[in-house]
């Protein structure tokens, strides 16, 4: 999720864009595809060029949340309290600190990372006031979803968790650390949210009955029903931005798009709008291609 370190690039492309793909499909993601909608120049640094980033507290809060309530539902129900989620954390850092070493340099002393975990547990003290972990039973939790439209755009990616009710109803639940959204954000997240409901649509053939947003750091909730002609129209979005992305890939024209949020990005001192240079571009993907003039001819 956009809060979390989870890495979405390799949704696109599975081994470095200089190399090729190793022969696994170009797919769309929701991170990537919300990236190409506020800039397509975001897009190809993240997803063509693969550019690293500086990764942050809030991102590795985002990741570590995550972790431990994926966790908790692993255990037995009568197991999931707060005191639970309260040890889970530790390790859980601890974990995802082995696997990216650099996050250590987050932190300036022992007395910062302290600060830093107990507003993490904070967070999970939140997700308690939202619901209890007890009476619930989910089908999974940080759910790989992957379908293909019949347009031939691949869709892939993690959902926090599926809940379905005794009665067949599902509900597609993601956790959110910051806090409840204004407009704007708020389409975001529910563009995320109706993407992960076009894939579990397309591959299982369930209609998700709800859609539940729940931001820990101010403990609220956002419940969405989506209809199905609503996600009709919505894969259209999805092919359109698909056939966009294809298009930018084939000629590497992807431009800017200047807005606020460039102050927030670590790729700004590469882009041409704020006086920046680029790297050369590494070209489109073998795979990416070949599916684009498979689907030009057709």
């Amino acid at each position: 999720m956009a809060e979390s370190a989870r890495n979405e690039t390799g949704g696109e492309f599975a081994s470095s864009a200089h190399g090729g793909t190793g022969g696994r499909r170009p797919a769309l993601s929701p991170s990537r595809a919300s990236d190409f909608k506020q800039c397509p120049l975001l897009y190809r640094f993240r997803a063509v060029d693969r550019l690293p980033e500086t990764p942050t507290k809030a991102q590795a809060r985002g990741t570590v949340v995550h972790s431990v309530l994926e966790r908790l539902f692993q255990l037995p129900a009568n197991r999931r309290d707060r005191a639970t989620a309260a040890e889970l954390l530790t390790p859980a850092w601890r974990e995802l600190r082995t696997e990216q070493p650099e996050l250590a340099e987050l932190f300036a002393d022992e007395h910062e990372l302290t600060e830093w975990l107990d507003s993490t547990g904070g967070l999970l003290e939140s997700y308690f006031e939202l619901e209890d972990p007890r009476r619930l039973d989910p089908e999974a939790c940080e759910m790989r979803v992957e379908t293909e439209l019949d347009s031939g755009v691949l869709l892939r990616g993690f959902i926090d968790r599926v809940d379905v009710a005794p009665t067949g109803e599902v509900r597609l639940v993601d956790y959110k650390t910051g806090s409840a959204p204004r407009q704007v954000g708020e389409n975001k997240a529910l563009f995320q949210m109706k993407f992960y409901a076009l894939v579990l649509w397309r591959a299982r053939g369930e209609l998700p009955r709800q859609l539940l947003l729940m931001y820990l750091k101010d403990q609220q909730s956002l419940a969405y029903t989506p209809e199905e002609a609503e996600l009709r129209r919505f894969e259209r979005t999805l092919e359109a931005i698909w056939q966009a992305i294809l298009r930018a890939g084939r000629s590497g024209d992807f431009r800017p798009t200047p807005s606020r949020l460039c102050d927030f990005c670590d790729f700004k001192p590469l882009c041409p709008a704020h006086g920046g240079t680029p790297p050369p571009y590494p070209g489109w993907p073998e795979a990416a291609q070949r599916t684009a003039s498979a689907e030009h001819g057709a």
